[in-house]
């Protein structure tokens, strides 16, 4: 294993931590609810800067949306990152938190720990080698922040006492000035996505926008589907687009065909946008005009229209696609009346179907909505009404597009937290006298690549 180089050297670290007669007791600075990438860098971040912190999760295999992600090599960040990438009912609230941590914040951190990366497509960075680079790299930080770990350790129940928050769980109490709730959405329930983030954030008060399966397939019923359900394992680069106006979203990337719908990356992307009962449209031809495309190949070709499209798509696509528009496939498309090669173009160019629904959360990568961000602050991610209850990553109304940017959405917000959360502890100590010397600035900037 390359060897860890913690985020804060030794000499830059705060010149005492003595804890306070609170917390020899057992009250820590910090509770963070979540050993998931937000969970884990907010708390590095916190423990770094001076803080004293706890990281609770009810799962004893700790990162495993980390371990799953991008076939097990984690697509960790996108290099083209920025608050347009996002979906939220608030959709200039990343913006700040992407600001202060850019992909390249993270890409500094990787390098202080040797892991190497490749861009794959679009942006899209992943481990040469194996996504549990990154969990040993957030594990290691934490460790620099000597951050205390409660694992397989389920919280019965959060109170507020006082200016703490008392979390019960079945190993006792825990006590804490601030609690920090990176608890993740709804997505893939096998690994253990709940609730528990959105039950807090209702609890004291926080509103909470719809939640719906995001990057996930979509679903079709019906005689009209039938055709091509045989064509599973199929893909080709489309253009698809769904929704009007602000709600509208337009990508080009690969569809798959599958046994009950639509999946790939394009269907992925456009189902943040899709809305039940909406159609979506789909150009095979990715903006090149079907139709003159078609005319123009009639008198010049003596293929088969079968064969003739086939050079633009699969082959049992394109059998499949004559046949769902009444069409022969081994007709000459010479024999053809212009009228049904104008149609055949308008069809391919603008194939519009209505899903019946989605694959839902267990095959979701995200959820959409969550905490009201209108609730928080987009510089610190602590309610606006709750002083030191903070929320981060999934479980906020933050939906990054496929492709590493729901992770860059979990660095940024959990660095924001965690910085933010370690000045209200320098803050309370210095006020206090409680003779804990304050902290440098965590060192997350780029550094030089070794």
């Amino acid at each position: 294993m390359p060897q860890s180089h913690p985020a804060v050297p030794p000499s830059a670290r705060p010149l005492s931590r003595q804890p306070s007669s609170s917390s020899r007791a057992g009250r820590y600075d910090v509770a963070v609810l979540g050993a998931g990438a937000a969970g884990m860098m907010c708390a590095a971040v916190a423990g770094q800067q001076g803080a004293r912190v706890v990281l609770i999760d009810h799962a004893t295999r700790l990162a495993e949306k980390i371990r799953i992600s991008g076939g097990g090599r984690c697509n960790f960040t996108n290099l083209h990152a920025g608050p347009a990438n996002y979906l939220s009912d608030n959709p200039h609230f990343c913006r700040s938190a992407l600001a202060r941590y850019t992909p390249q914040d993270f890409l500094a951190l990787m390098r202080r720990h040797q892991v190497d990366w490749h861009e794959k497509h679009r942006g899209q960075l992943f481990c040469n080698d194996s996504a549990e680079q990154v969990i040993e790299m957030l594990r290691a930080e934490c460790g620099a922040g000597q951050v205390h770990w409660r694992t397989g350790c389920t919280v019965a129940e959060v109170r507020r006492e006082g200016d703490d928050f008392l979390l019960l769980t079945p190993h006792g109490p825990v006590r804490a000035g601030a609690l920090v709730v990176a608890t993740g959405g709804l997505s893939i329930p096998k690994i253990g996505a709940t609730d528990f983030g959105y039950r807090i954030a209702r609890q004291f008060g926080l509103p909470i926008v719809e939640t719906r399966p995001a990057l996930v397939p979509l679903t079709f019923d019906g005689a009209a589907w039938q055709p091509f359900a045989p064509l599973a394992g199929l893909s080709k680069e489309v253009d698809i687009a769904t929704g009007k106006g602000k709600e509208a979203g337009a990508f080009r990337e690969d569809l798959l065909w599958t046994h009950r719908g639509l999946s790939g990356p394009a269907v992925l992307q456009i189902s943040s946008y899709w809305r039940p009962g909406t159609p979506i449209t789909i150009d095979l031809f990715e903006g090149e005009d079907a139709a003159a495309w078609l005319l123009e190949a009639k008198n010049g070709t003596r293929k088969h229209l079968g064969n003739l499209l086939a050079a633009r798509m699969p082959a049992r696509l394109a059998d499949a696609w004559c046949q769902a528009a009444g069409l022969d496939a081994a007709r000459l498309p010479h024999d053809l009346p212009d009228k049904a090669l104008r149609k055949l173009g308008e069809a391919l160019n603008r194939w519009q179907l209505v899903p019946s629904g989605t694959e839902g959360y267990r095959k979701a990568e995200v959820t959409r909505g969550g905490v009201d961000t209108r609730a928080l602050s987009s510089s610190t991610m602590m309610a606006r009404s709750v002083p030191n209850l903070y929320f981060i990553g999934e479980v906020v109304d933050v939906t990054g597009w496929l492709g590493g940017y729901n992770f860059q959405w979990a660095w940024a917000s959990g660095v924001a937290a965690g910085k933010a959360v370690a000045e209200n502890v320098r803050a309370v100590a210095q006020a206090s006298g409680d003779g804990v010397a304050s902290s440098t600035y965590l060192r997350t900037r780029p550094a030089a690549a070794k």
